[in-house]
């Protein structure tokens, strides 16, 4: 990215001005380094978004930024409905509700090694995994209708999850305001067999062992020390989340005509929150939230089988689950005065700060569990959410290390089997249904994770409390 038009506020912190058809600043942040590598397209597109109707108070990028659909992922604006503010799919993206969840395990390093390609077997017969991936969870449409309103809460009812780990998921498990008739049916029939699997592209279910604590007293709230197992699931709202995005997209190109709204770029498609467009994607959108909550929650239910029977004696207990493709309407404060806001966060985690009344009583000391995803052979992190943080961000920190490659950039580099080698040389086992896809998630392809989340932490974001490392990776 060139850095010129930009005006650097902090070592962390860059601005551009609004200019032209900017209603309000672009913020990015990240380090020199990470910003003279950032695509000079998130620049771009932070800019068409800071010229959205109703945006508030900044278009943000967050340290793992790269270019995307509409929005750069790892892109954060907020929007009021009161201002003639508008919702859009773009800002949200195809994945809707992808998030991340970790699970402690109560086992260290000993105890899995001898047993860790018996378990990577194990969970990768039992959790599908790959493109179009169907599990042997088959819904009709009453059922269809209920998954989609009840979330997680669903999961648990139906005995596919534990009723503790409703409090540590956001939401408690469950996103209000969801309306399954508002998602369509080819939607509905995406998503009919593919409950409990995991999808293909950057999804994965790992295990990780705690490598480095950076601070020791969040880390013993979260039940976290050096050398401890935890399992870490990454995935989302599979087929019936990317229908959804797909439809509303062009719904909202022809919604955004209508109402007279002048988009930079056609991937910018958006609806006043107050139209019938926007009411009926925000009830499809909280209904692909419920679609994801209740799919993780299942893949936790089924790697708590494999578990039993591999190794019997460790206890899966969820730190937490947190997505990072949603909008929601949340309560900020901006200049002084409480607003209701429709916080877009597409590829970026919320964060909320210690005192946040959302976080589960055992985490109000401390902040919220942010959960940060790596790749494969790369480190992933857990942080947690700060105070004053809402000022800078809207409580949202980065979600991963972020693309530097393409996936078809990636497949000519390297091949499956090379990085499914190295990577077993180093004493990670990987399982994946394609050797395509481990080439196109290989580690190289991705910015330097430890970067990143240095640069979240240094910028008030998140701050760092775990770094976490694969020994097992079942890769979609």
């Amino acid at each position: 990215m060139d850095l010129d038009d930009l005006t650097q506020s902090s070592e962390y912190t860059w601005r551009l001005e609004p200019r032209g058809r900017m209603r309000v600043p672009v913020i990015i942040y990240g380090d020199r380094d990470l910003m003279a590598g950032m695509d000079d397209k998130v620049l771009h597109q932070a800019v068409n978004v800071a010229g959205l109707p109703g945006i508030v108070t900044a278009s943000y990028a967050m340290p793992d930024a790269h270019w995307g659909y509409g929005f750069p992922i790892g892109g954060v604006a907020a929007f009021d409905a009161d201002q003639g503010g508008v919702v859009s799919a773009g800002g949200v993206g195809f994945d809707i509700s992808c998030g991340v969840r970790t699970l402690r395990t109560g086992l260290k390093l000993a105890d899995v090694e001898a047993k860790k390609s018996m378990l990577a077997d194990a969970l990768f017969e039992e959790i599908p995994a790959g493109v179009g991936s169907t599990g042997r969870i088959r819904l009709d449409d009453r059922q269809m209708d209920a998954m989609l309103s009840g979330g997680a809460q669903w999961a648990v009812e139906q005995g596919w999850g534990n009723a503790d780990d409703l409090e540590r998921i956001e939401e408690h498990g469950r996103m209000e305001g969801a309306r399954p008739g508002a998602v369509s049916p080819r939607a509905k029939k995406r998503q009919r067999n593919e409950m409990g699997t995991l999808g293909s592209g950057n999804h994965y279910l790992e295990l990780q062992r705690v490598s480095e604590i950076y601070d020791p007293g969040a880390a013993k709230v979260f039940g976290l020390s050096t050398g401890d197992i935890v399992t870490t699931i990454h995935c989302g709202s599979r087929g019936l989340g990317h229908q959804i995005g797909t439809e509303f997209l062009k719904d909202m190109a022809q919604a955004a005509q209508q109402h007279g709204i002048d988009l930079p770029d056609r991937e910018l498609a958006c609806a006043p929150i107050r139209s019938s467009s926007g009411s009926n994607y925000l009830g499809a959108m909280r209904a692909a939230i419920n679609c994801a909550l209740a799919n993780r929650e299942i893949i936790t239910h089924l790697t708590r089988q494999v578990f039993a029977e591999v190794l019997p004696q460790a206890q899966l207990e969820l730190l937490y689950d947190v997505s990072h493709n949603t909008c929601k309407l949340e309560p900020h404060v901006v200049n002084g005065e409480t607003r209701h806001l429709y916080v877009h966060r597409k590829g970026a985690t919320r964060a909320f700060g210690p005192g946040h009344p959302d976080l589960p009583a055992v985490f109000s000391e401390v902040g919220q569990p942010v959960l940060i995803g790596g790749s494969m052979g790369t480190a992933s992190h857990i942080l947690a959410g700060n105070s004053g943080n809402d000022v800078l961000s809207f409580e949202s920190a980065c979600h991963g290390a972020g693309r530097s490659m393409s996936r078809r950039r990636a497949t000519k580099t390297w091949r499956g089997r090379q990085v499914q080698d190295e990577l077993a040389e180093r004493g990670i086992v990987v399982r994946s249904p394609s050797m395509r896809g481990i080439a196109e998630e290989a580690p190289g392809a991705y910015k330097d994770v430890d970067a990143v989340v240095d640069a979240a932490d240094r910028a008030g974001l998140a701050r760092k409390v775990a770094r976490v490392t694969p020994v097992v990776c079942i890769k979609g």
